[in-house]
């Protein structure tokens, strides 16, 4: 089975592209939607992070309050880095696991949605990588409408993570998602016969 990763930046969309290759049924495995479950399916992951940057960013229920909790790491590299140092672990940990579940189901091809593929390494494990790119004022303008945030708080989320621009040095294939829904689907469509030729 070929393992693909598939990565871009906030507002690059890249969940609309994810959600073009499972139309053409292609399995996802989305690292976004295993960072939250992680969180129940190994609780010390919630003692670590409470031990490290209090219980304040748990409602009663024992919840992670996401928002609060996302403002207040995204401004912090230190903390950024501290919160990966813990979680990393056992997201990656995950990936693989759902990784194998698939190839033992007979599927040709899987697809890993990480918008952190390159800066965590996770790339150097998959056969190919793609890259859904747009360009930075794209990315604002995106961010800006779906969040409704303020362009200070988009750019530091932007900033956040490494730039499109440095992420094509680490891929295989490059979807420019500035335009319209055909021309991306055009762009998956020459990646899929790619793939499948790669595959056999």
């Amino acid at each position: 089975m070929l393992r693909v990763g598939l990565t871009g930046g906030i507002g690059s969309g890249k969940s609309t592209v994810s959600n073009l290759f499972r139309e053409k049924d292609v399995p996802i495995i989305d690292a976004d939607i295993i960072a939250r479950e992680v969180l129940d399916i190994y609780p010390e992951i919630k003692q670590n992070i409470k031990n490290t940057f209090g219980e304040k960013f748990f409602d009663e229920k024992g919840n992670l309050k996401r928002r609060e909790f996302g403002n207040f790491i995204f401004k912090d590299e230190i903390k950024r880095k501290k919160l990966e140092q813990i979680i990393m672990p056992y997201i990656k940990k995950e990936i693989f696991i759902r990784f194998d579940s698939f190839e033992k189901k007979g599927e040709k091809v899987c697809i890993l949605d990480a918008p952190t593929l390159i800066e965590q390494g996770i790339y150097v494990d998959m056969d190919k990588n793609i890259l859904v790119w747009v360009d930075l004022k794209t990315q604002i303008k995106r961010v800006v409408e779906r969040d409704k945030l303020g362009q200070a708080e988009v750019l530091d989320r932007i900033n956040s993570q490494m730039s499109l621009e440095q992420k094509k040095k680490y891929v295989h294939y490059i979807i420019d998602n500035s335009k319209d829904l055909l021309t991306t689907r055009e762009q998956i469509n020459k990646i899929m016969t790619s793939l499948e030729e790669l595959r056999g």
